[in-house]
């Protein structure tokens, strides 16, 4: 029998990531090496540990998942992560993928789908919940969109939010000029970059400017 996969639980949920610790050590095929909510310590738990899959949690009060994935990245640590997540927004998907991730799990999958992906994720392969599977394949067709067709699929607060970052806004600016949160912001921006297809918040602003996005807000 070969040696279980090692893995490495980030979620702030203290008995969420416990019960799943165990769910996944139950049938023998993995062991769990480190469970955390501190993104600090993830990133020790991933250099110190060297696990052969890691899960993260898509959103997480103190950082979210896709930016952690990005410090992981920056630190040399490539360990394939799967976000675990209650959100089967597309566009989260989308954002998770292009950030780099191995998978998109759904909270409320079960346990041996779970592991199964741990395994396959293991092996190299990308795992969806089959939940979102036909979401994937909407966003595959959709790299065949047209920029207009793009700008189509925003919603008005997400349009409201690509014209400030035409202008150069920070997450602050905005915050305070549509009076919503920053966390909010953040939120949207992702959703505005998995949508527009960029990777950035600099490449939204220069799509938007090139379109004159943002001058066509200005006089509405």
């Amino acid at each position: 029998m070969s040696a279980p996969i090692r893995v490495v639980l980030v979620d702030d949920h203290t008995l969420f990531r416990k019960g799943l610790a165990e769910l996944l050590e139950h049938g023998g095929t993995v062991k769990v090496v480190g469970v955390t909510g501190d993104p600090n310590e993830a990133k020790r738990l991933l250099r110190d540990e060297k696990p052969e899959v890691a899960i993260v949690d898509l959103n997480m009060p103190a950082r979210d998942g896709l930016s952690l994935l990005r410090d992981f990245r920056e630190l040399g640590i490539d360990v394939p992560t799967l976000f675990l997540t209650v959100s089967n927004a597309e566009a989260d998907l989308a954002a998770a993928l292009r950030a780099g991730a191995r998978g998109y799990l759904l909270k409320d999958m079960e346990p041996g789908e779970v592991v199964d992906a741990v395994q396959r994720a293991a092996r190299g392969e990308t795992v969806v919940a089959p939940a979102m599977t036909a979401k994937l394949v909407n966003l595959l067709d959709g790299k065949r969109n047209t920029p207009d067709s793009l700008l189509n699929q925003l919603t008005t607060r997400e349009r409201e939010i690509l014209s400030h970052l035409a202008q150069g806004q920070s997450n602050k600016a905005i915050a305070r000029a549509l009076n919503i949160s920053q966390d909010t912001v953040k939120l949207h921006v992702r959703h505005v970059l998995a949508k527009l297809n960029l990777s950035s918040r600099v490449e939204a602003a220069v799509f938007a400017v090139e379109r004159k996005f943002a001058e066509d807000r200005t006089r509405r």
